[in-house]
């Protein structure tokens, strides 16, 4: 028992490894981002029912600095600003499912050409959603009804929206602007995001230490059967994009192709009951039905493209992560590494009443 439990916890260091100074850049990036691009930015481009606001909505939301359960009073709160049901749903599409933290946790655990494949499968999945949605009539409430409190259930974060995504602020000199951006990244963001990474490092983990390296070339060959698995898996499953990753590079060290991580990568994040609930409660049941099925199946026809495209380029996506993973001993990544605990521990040391899943959320600044 005793060895077991030590053989997990290697792992998951290793895995701790070689992603916490890229986990530290995406944070220090999500800061940046957030003191040049204010939500009130956002939400003043996706007004009008058209097919461009939903190709910003998709953009937008690539690198945002929102989690899981963050991007749901954020898209409500486009919804009742006035923007389009297409430009809300690309908006809760394209934000989960990547961001500029997710993206350097890709390239640190899986290879660059996922890292670019990623953002853009994001882009496509959430502006097939959106245009789909746009063509829909309207059978939700009405987005300028009364404001509500929206909490996912799952991190006990409660937000307040009460029909703007952010209160308007006055022009605050960049400094001070960056230096809320950096506190609220190393803060309620990794708080946020934080204790989900550390879960998808912990099943990673497990996967490292119990799955034989050949279980995927072995029982799951057929390539369209390994692509529903993971669809079924990631549907259901309630993880964020950057917990998502570690286990995606875990499977693919296990076998698994670099089209079906990707339909976890995708799958996993954009889809998950307080998501659906949301959708159906505000864009009503015909915009759920194709929330779900375009995300379903433009995550399939992806996967396989990623499929033919690894398999033209030649590129061995399992070799790539083998290498990285036996690289990641330097002393930097061990002190990036021990530097991302503290930051996690910070978070978490008991503050207040949010303290437990790091969210202080501020009707100031919308977050």
């Amino acid at each position: 028992m005793f060895e077991t439990v030590t053989g997990i916890l290697i792992e998951c260091w290793e895995i701790l490894v070689e992603s916490a100074p890229y986990v530290l850049f995406g944070f220090f990036a999500a800061g940046v981002l957030k003191a040049l691009l204010p939500e009130e930015t956002v939400a003043r481009h996706l007004g009008k029912n058209s097919t461009a606001s939903v190709l910003k909505a998709s953009l937008f939301g690539i690198p945002l600095p929102l989690c899981s359960c963050g991007v749901i009073p954020a898209a409500i709160g486009l919804r009742k600003q006035g923007a389009s049901k297409g430009a809300s749903a690309a908006f809760l599409v394209s934000v989960p499912e990547t961001g500029v933290d997710s993206i350097a946790i890709t390239y640190a655990l899986l290879d660059p050409l996922m890292t670019v494949v990623r953002p853009v499968a994001s882009f496509i999945t959430a502006t097939v959603t959106g245009l789909l949605i746009n063509r829909l009539p309207e059978d939700g409430p009405d987005p300028a009804g009364s404001g509500s409190r929206i909490g996912d259930g799952s991190c006990g974060c409660v937000t307040s929206c009460s029909g703007n995504l952010a209160a308007p602020e006055t022009r605050t000199p960049l400094g001070r602007r960056l230096r809320n951006g950096l506190a609220y990244a190393f803060g309620d963001l990794l708080g946020d995001i934080g204790k989900w990474l550390l879960l998808g490092i912990s099943i990673a983990g497990v996967i490292a230490y119990f799955v034989p390296d050949d279980f995927f070339t072995r029982y799951l060959g057929n390539e369209l059967l390994s692509l529903l698995i993971m669809l079924g898996v990631g549907i259901p499953l309630y993880i964020c994009a950057s917990a998502s990753t570690p286990v995606a590079a875990a499977l693919v060290l296990k076998g698994l192709s670099p089209g079906a991580a990707l339909v976890f990568l995708l799958a996993g994040p954009a889809t998950n009951a307080a998501t659906i609930t949301v959708v159906a409660r505000y864009f009503g049941r015909a915009a759920t039905i194709v929330y779900l099925c375009s995300i379903a199946l433009c995550s399939l026809a992806l996967g396989w493209l990623t499929n033919r495209l690894y398999a033209w380029s030649g590129l061995d996506i399992t070799r790539w992560v083998s290498e990285v993973g036996a690289a990641a001993d330097s002393p930097m990544m061990v002190a990036a590494a021990v530097a991302l605990l503290l930051l996690l521990a910070r978070c978490y040391w008991p503050r207040g009443k949010d303290a437990d899943c790091g969210c202080q959320t501020s009707e100031a600044d919308g977050t």
